[in-house]
């Protein structure tokens, strides 16, 4: 179909104000924050393929009836709520439709007893969370993108929270939902604490990036919220390395702190300058829950670090890390350092303890060797397990021909993290999902495993409308 007759089966099927065509408001709906992609915004250009409209449901069963005209006519269609994305997961197919999730919020049910809350996919999170802490609640989930993220898109994209050694993923926290097939097909996962009656079903859309459907609405678990009886605590410690080995042994010694964080002497001279000498790695540790649990888990770390020669430095560090943990939200849209021609942005990969020092030696070692532009090459870890950790490597590189060059140079780096990551054992992407930039490496990540997604495929969107070039290949 071409681009009216689209927009004119929508508009009859919907009605006229479901259906946006004005160009500023594909653009926007359009947009990605990939660090490449907002340096080609920054030089004036806007590469990004121009979707026929933008499609706003504001119930299931509208989603419904948009997917199941998509479907039948066969139009590329990308899913999105909050637009918060890094990795080119919501950019449009020429011609195609944005159907976008993000008029459909609201809370529908706050369920005290069981611990639950439902909302719909277009729930602002921050919004989401105000309203539970006013009532003793929390979700847990407290991604960097708090201030912008939506329910679906977090449950879509397999999202993490600062706060995740305590509470988990959104994959351990989401109870139940709905979403709709490419095909308009409603399905409804019910609401359990636990289930054996086969495969996990919520599992074919948490993480799916809308490849598989579209998530309308969602239930969480909930926790209690008490900030009040929170500990917390810095060290530093020589590098890396001392710091991976002291979170290991805090991990597997049985403790859950909330938060636990390692900065490299890179992102340290960057986030803590003058308060934590700029040679050495620093360690963030928070713990929350009943005051019993958080003061007898600070005990712990504590003790650990202690045995291990770390250099105390109180509270404030972590104080000071609270206050600006989510402040890059503020500034997306005029990223500081385009102005001086720098490209700034972020990959996150994980492993588990054998292999995740060697890929952060080895990141850190290659990239200056093949890139003489690289300003900055830095990482932290922040969310580890009993098996593991990941690493959120931060990087910089001098722009050397324009917009062009942005790209080119951008995926060397990306490529250079992917390729060390996949030799040593680790996953090529933690938290931030796949997108459509880290694709060419899915068939290594996943292996012989890639064929049964594949069939998924297959299976749930024959005709492959959904969020085409995420995860699969074609």
């Amino acid at each position: 179909m071409d681009k009216q007759a689209i927009i004119e089966g929508l508009r009859a099927l919907l009605g006229p104000d479901r259906v946006q065509d004005d160009p500023e408001i594909i653009r926007k709906a359009s947009m990605d924050y990939i660090g490449f992609r907002q340096y080609e915004r920054f030089d004036g250009k806007d590469w990004v393929p121009k979707a026929a409209c933008v499609v706003k449901p504001l119930s299931t069963e509208e989603v419904s009836r948009a997917l199941a005209f998509l479907n039948r006519n066969r139009i590329d269609t990308v899913p999105r709520t909050g637009g918060s994305s890094v990795t080119l997961s919501i950019e449009p197919e020429e011609g195609g439709v944005i159907l976008d999730g993000s008029g459909m919020n609201g809370i529908v049910a706050l369920n005290e007893r069981d611990m639950m809350v439902t909302a719909k996919c277009g729930t602002p999170l921050e919004y989401l969370e105000n309203y539970l802490n006013e009532r003793g609640f929390t979700t847990g989930h407290f991604p960097q993108s708090l201030p912008l993220a939506h329910l679906g898109g977090l449950a879509a994209t397999r999202s993490i929270g600062q706060f995740s050694t305590l509470y988990g993923g959104i994959e351990d926290l989401v109870m139940g939902l709905e979403a709709v097939l490419a095909d308009g097909e409603v399905v409804r996962i019910k609401n359990s604490p636990r289930r054996s009656v086969g495969p996990d079903l919520r599992h074919l859309f948490i993480g799916s990036e809308g490849m598989l459907g579209f998530i309308t609405e969602l239930t969480l678990k909930l926790f209690r919220y008490t900030p009040e009886t929170r500990w917390m605590r810095a060290w530093t410690v020589r590098d890396m390395d001392e710091g991976l080995n002291l979170i290991r042994e805090v991990m597997t010694a049985g403790y859950r702190p909330a938060v636990v964080r390692l900065h490299d002497a890179e992102e340290v001279q960057r986030m803590f300058s003058g308060s934590i000498p700029e040679d050495r790695a620093a360690l963030l540790f928070l713990a929350e829950g009943p005051g019993a649990v958080a003061a007898a888990t600070g005990q712990g770390i504590a003790e650990i670090a202690g045995s291990r020669g770390a250099v105390d430095l109180g509270t404030r560090p972590v104080e000071s890390w609270l206050k600006i943990r989510n402040d890059v939200c503020s500034h997306m849209d005029e990223p500081v350092y385009y102005r001086y021609g720098v490209v700034a942005d972020t990959c996150e990969i994980s492993a588990p303890w054998s292999g995740i020092g060697e890929i952060y030696k080895a990141v850190r070692e290659r990239l200056p060797r093949e890139m003489p532009n690289l300003v900055s090459i830095g990482g932290h870890s922040s969310h580890s397990y009993i098996q593991g950790t990941n690493i959120y490597f931060t990087f910089g590189f001098i722009v050397k021909n324009g917009a062009e060059s942005a790209r080119t140079d951008y995926m060397k780096v990306i490529s250079a993290i992917m390729e060390e990551t996949l030799k040593r054992g680790g996953s090529i992407a933690h938290h931030h999902g796949s997108g459509k930039y880290r694709t060419r490496w899915m068939p290594e990540e996943h292996g012989s495993s890639y064929a049964l997604l594949r069939k998924i495929k297959e299976a749930l969107d024959p005709n492959r409308i959904l969020n085409k070039g995420v995860l699969l290949a074609d």
